[in-house]
């Protein structure tokens, strides 16, 4: 039946990446008859996601960790390095995921590994309806929403949920404010290949240019590469060719891990941030990079997606259980309200750390030495910032707290 015939779904989200996928299976999984709207496209960049615990135990809960686990290192410990050369340089911290009880703080896949993983589930599960086309129009009608597809069929749901990235179209259509800004840096990613183990251990060295982090693969002897650096840096250090980069990394991680060599594609991601005054419009939810868009420093982007598509699945049940319709505002304004609050800490907490990074200025520089300094040394300072971390201890949604 062509979707223009169908009933109105009760939810459509739009974007088949990792965190509309995430949404639409959660949806699905709660017995909510849902579509999925958009063509199935990863993109090879050499990037990867480093999956907290809350993201982990979703993933489980949506029946697609056990595929996704053995393609994933995990993430033991974090050490962070001051290499600045800053007067105010604190000592190497070290953070371990056993002090909080955890074997580990989470864990790290390619993102488009990831992807594949959640569009297989995605294909075989049930109230859940792929539609392998993109969106071109979104209308907000009194009871449902309009989704105009590039053919010109159309769908209607009573909600549609805005996972179409950072340039979303659906984003555009609703007219809600959009705050976004850029950074001098860009941020080069790569698979590694290295002669030394990595022994489960992230590690992230904060330059004057911006971070420059390793993050474990399986095997041992592999590691992801996100080397922030100024633009023209960056763009330069993108045109080495192999052999000449795999030598700079090597030199920047000061033979931390010995030889190495690039093993998997490269991209060059640039550095901007994106925020939203509010994630929700009448029938429409965003979600992901539609809603908050991160420089790749500190893991926080598609985590904080994920946690976004978990607590709609919690937000749209509620609304569904008690006869309330799940597109008006109102069934999602504690959805609204909760997750301002997540991104807004989080997009606070990666642009100061950015910011302070690149400026030379002594206090800034004391400020975050103290506070690095005050993690390593004071142990309930540092579970607690761990803790919060791998999961928001507030609102955290129901599939992220495990079984």
């Amino acid at each position: 039946m062509p979707p223009s015939e169908a009933a109105p779904f009760s939810a459509a989200v739009v974007g088949a990446g990792a965190a509309g996928l995430s949404a639409a299976l959660a949806l699905a999984r709660a017995g909510i008859r849902t579509a999925l709207v958009g063509r199935h496209a990863p993109v090879a960049d050499g990037r990867t996601v480093a999956l907290l615990d809350g993201s982990v135990r979703f993933l489980d809960a949506l029946g697609a960790w056990d595929a996704l686990k053995p393609h994933a290192a995990p993430l033991a410990e974090l050490h962070i390095v001051d290499d600045t050369g800053s007067l105010f340089r604190p000592p190497p911290a070290r953070f371990r995921a056993d002090e909080i009880g955890l074997s580990a703080f989470g864990w790290n896949v390619e993102s488009a590994r990831l992807v594949e993983g959640l569009r297989a589930e995605a294909r075989g599960a049930e109230n859940l309806t792929l539609v392998e086309r993109d969106a071109s129009g979104f209308a907000a009608g009194e009871a449902a929403a309009r989704l105009t597809l590039e053919d010109g069929a159309g769908l209607d749901a009573r909600l549609v949920v805005g996972a179409d990235g950072g340039r979303s179209r659906l984003r555009a259509a609703s007219g809600l404010r959009v705050r976004d800004w850029s950074y001098p840096q860009g941020a080069v990613t790569t698979i590694l290949a290295h002669d030394r183990p990595h022994r489960d251990v992230s590690t992230e060295f904060h330059t004057r240019a911006g971070p420059f982090t390793l993050v474990p693969l399986p095997g041992g002897h592999r590691s992801s590469l996100v080397w922030v650096s100024g633009e023209m840096a960056a763009r330069r250090l993108s045109e080495l060719d192999d052999p000449a980069l795999a030598l700079a990394v090597e030199r920047q991680a000061r033979g931390m891990l010995g030889a190495m060599r690039i093993d998997g594609p490269r991209g060059l991601v640039p550095m901007r941030g994106l925020s939203v005054a509010d994630p929700v419009a009448h029938r429409l939810a965003l979600i992901g990079e539609a809603a908050h868009v991160f420089p790749p420093i500190g893991a926080q982007g598609l985590n904080l997606g994920l946690r976004d598509a978990a607590a709609l699945r919690d937000a749209v049940l509620a609304a569904i259980r008690d006869g309330r319709d799940p597109g008006a505002r109102g069934a999602l304004a504690g959805f609204a309200r909760a997750r301002r609050l997540d991104a807004t800490l989080r997009t606070a907490a990666v642009d100061a750390l950015n910011r302070s990074l690149l400026t030379a200025f002594l206090p800034v520089d004391a400020l975050r030495g103290a506070g690095l300094l005050a993690m390593t040394t004071i142990g309930p300072l540092r579970r607690a910032v761990m803790r919060e971390g791998v999961l928001p201890r507030l609102n955290a949604p129901e599939l992220m707290r495990g079984r």
